[in-house]
């Protein structure tokens, strides 16, 4: 019996059915919609798909729809066996659906207004450790909010793989599958400086860009080197209603990117911000470090670089930011392709500061929420 709001009205005709759930929402599904997803045409044990679809009649007809526990049940005109789609997954699919596969993302545009250690989530590594649905409702917050954040993370260098874990995959780059940030001589990256670093998205120069970021705090400074944060997306978004304009602009002039170390060179281009398919903002790619000479004639240059000011100045502006001092032990996970991360200066001549970190593969961190929340939730079928 299918679980959730139960179907409350059924409409159909040979060509299509129309559905209307407890509290209103309401979708259609063409028939050759409907026989495509039939489950008897999948793998039971892989749930993929037995036919292609030049397997399917061009114009399936339907004979009959009715309801049976919560399940609407297919009789088909060509004589193919009854089919069966429980009502909660046929809404799960639907046009009508509240949310995407991924968990839905929570804004936060004017970060200086919250409180790090109250309004993201924190979560002990014994409690990660142990999983359950403590785990689930941290990595959902971690998609949620672009950030989440552990304690207790043991203050070693394999303390920030025994937290990965738990979390996604690692991705090696060519700094190796961890990159130790703090201050070097003569650094190939002003990470390793003393330096304060505006906000920023890192490595845009890289394809795929990395997707989630980790950043384990080791020996921490009592003075400087304070991390910052800010939400991209929410950023971009408010740069769309106060300057559309300037908005397309950086969404649609493709940026070079460039990194050059010994043994590397690095290069992509890709808008500083990237639109999803229906528009809506599904990246920032800000690195004013990494930005390479861009190839536009005069009067295309002074127009994205109008744009471009623009969300710099947004970005130093302190009211979007969050500001917090990691402890000891502390780790932060971020998503590189939402969230602006930077710092501010510190001297590490009077206090030695050490953080440790990687870069996580966006399919793994979904991979692992989603499959967290399946076992905490008991869904079936996606």
């Amino acid at each position: 019996m299918s679980a959730g709001r139960p179907i409350e009205r059924l409409d159909w005709t040979a060509r299509r059915v129309a559905l209307e759930w407890a509290g209103g929402a309401r979708a259609e599904f063409a028939s050759l919609w409907l026989r495509d997803n039939r489950r008897e045409d999948r793998d039971p044990h892989s749930d993929q798909r037995l036919i292609d679809v030049v397997d399917l009649p061009e114009r399936p007809r339907i004979r009959s729809a009715r309801l049976a526990d919560g399940s609407l049940v297919i009789e088909w005109q060509d004589g193919a066996a009854e089919s069966r789609y429980e009502g909660e997954w046929l809404l799960r699919h639907s046009d009508a659906a509240e949310a995407s596969e991924d968990f839905a993302r929570t804004p936060w545009l004017e970060g200086a207004g919250l409180d790090a250690t109250r309004d993201f989530a924190w979560l002990e590594f014994a409690a990660l450790s142990a999983g359950g649905a403590t785990r689930a409702g941290w990595l959902a917050r971690l998609w949620q909010d672009g950030i989440a954040f552990l304690r207790g993370v043991p203050a070693t260098d394999e303390g920030i793989f025994r937290a990965m874990a738990f979390v996604g995959r690692i991705a090696a780059t060519n700094y190796g599958e961890v990159f130790d940030v703090r201050s070097v001589p003569r650094p190939e990256n002003l990470a390793y400086s003393d330096l304060g670093l505006g906000l920023h998205t890192d490595n845009p120069y890289r394809d795929p860009v990395p997707g989630f970021q980790a950043l384990h705090a080791l020996v921490t400074a009592p003075d400087g080197g304070e991390s910052l944060f800010a939400d991209g997306l929410a950023l971009a978004e408010h740069l769309r209603e106060v300057a559309p304009g300037d908005f397309a602009r950086l969404a649609r002039t493709p940026v070079p990117f460039h990194y050059r170390a010994a043994g590397v060179e690095l290069r992509a281009r890709r808008p500083i911000i990237r639109l999803a398919c229906d528009g809506a903002v599904a990246a920032v790619h800000y690195n004013n470090r990494s930005i390479a000479p861009l190839p536009l004639a005069a009067d295309a240059a002074e127009r994205f670089y109008r744009a471009y000011r623009r969300f710099g100045r947004m970005l130093r502006d302190t009211r979007y930011c969050v500001k917090l001092r990691l402890r000891d032990g502390d780790l932060v996970v971020f998503d590189n392709h939402r969230v602006l991360h930077g710092r501010t200066a510190f001297s590490s001549a009077q206090h030695p500061r050490h953080l440790r970190g990687c870069y996580l593969t966006r399919d793994s961190v979904q991979s692992e929420a989603a499959c967290a929340r399946r076992a905490t939730t008991g869904a079936g079928r996606a």
